[in-house]
């Protein structure tokens, strides 16, 4: 029960510091080129749009286990 609720908290906390480096890379892809310059825009339209919303989805992703992990927990120890 306690590892499945440490284990929660562990996968909530990692995510939670590697969402600034997701939203930086999204943003590398969208607007940086190859030599590092930045452009107005290289990814444009519903591919841009999507790409721009992988930090959420990371983030709800994150959430989501986090949240199985530590409901799975509780229900092995009883409370749920």
């Amino acid at each position: 029960m306690l590892g499945n609720l440490l284990g929660g908290f562990i996968v909530i906390i990692v995510g939670v510091n590697l969402i600034p480096t997701v939203a930086d890379q999204v943003y590398g892809a969208i607007n940086v080129n190859a030599s590092g310059s930045l452009v107005d825009s290289r990814v444009t339209g519903a591919s841009g749009t999507i790409l721009n919303l992988t930090p959420l989805f990371f983030a709800l992703g994150i959430m989501s286990a986090g949240v199985a992990l530590t409901v799975g927990g509780l229900r092995n120890a009883g409370v749920m």
